[in-house]
């Protein structure tokens, strides 16, 4: 199967919209892990979600009894689905990614929002890339700091606790393993990757006996 003959998911509607995967493989799996062919680094993504099967008479989407479900044109998948060109899928009702068949041509009218913040914070969760004023934090973040950065930017000003950084960076850890310097050493990281690119405003606010809040500029 040549390239041009291939079908592509192409991430419609959250941080990072826009982005496109070839199904170029047998087997393409959707989750949280890194090791997975598409990679949406979200904790409500289970860490291998789904995955898209492609046979000599199409593309065929499976949930793998993820937690938070696998959706196609608001419907939930319960087995194989075959998908048609257009069809929008959703995991966990978080993403939206929809499907373009081989020889087709994608739609233009696809709705594509990417969340920018003050003077034009911008976050790309597919690739963990952040933008700052145009410009582009590089290398990207760990999968850390990204997570701790989205929580906090999520959270709209509002303080969020040190609990709930471990529950959101660490989501597979036990809250006793991760202690108060681990979480202090993440936030200095941060802190010191987002001076790089601004380095004339402080981000990332220490609220004393609370836990941190992201500060918006202007």
């Amino acid at each position: 199967m040549q390239q041009q003959d291939l079908a592509i998911l192409i991430l419609q509607r959250s941080e990072g919209g826009g982005r496109r995967w070839p199904l170029d493989r047998e087997i393409m799996r959707i989750g949280r892990s890194p090791d997975c062919e598409i990679t949406l680094p979200e904790r409500v993504v289970s860490r291998e979600h789904a995955y898209i099967e492609r046979r000599h008479d199409g593309y065929y989407l499976f949930d793998k009894e993820s937690k938070n479900g696998t959706f196609v044109n608001g419907e939930s998948v319960d087995g194989e689905h075959q998908l048609r060109d257009g069809d929008e899928i959703q995991i966990a009702l978080r993403f939206r990614l929809t499907f373009v068949d081989a020889g087709a041509t994608a739609p233009l009218t696809i709705e594509i929002t990417t969340p920018t913040l003050g003077s034009g914070l911008r976050l790309d969760s597919t690739r963990r890339t952040v933008e700052i004023g145009g410009k582009v934090l590089d290398p990207p973040l760990s999968v850390a700091q990204y997570r701790l950065l989205n929580t906090l930017v999520e959270a709209n000003g509002a303080v969020v606790s040190r609990d709930a950084v471990v529950s959101e960076v660490w989501p597979d850890a036990e809250s006793v393993g991760v202690t108060e310097q681990a979480i202090d050493a993440l936030v200095r990281r941060l802190r010191e990757r987002l001076l790089e690119v601004d380095p004339d405003h402080q981000y990332i606010v220490t609220v004393r006996g609370h836990g941190f809040r992201f500060e918006n500029p202007g």
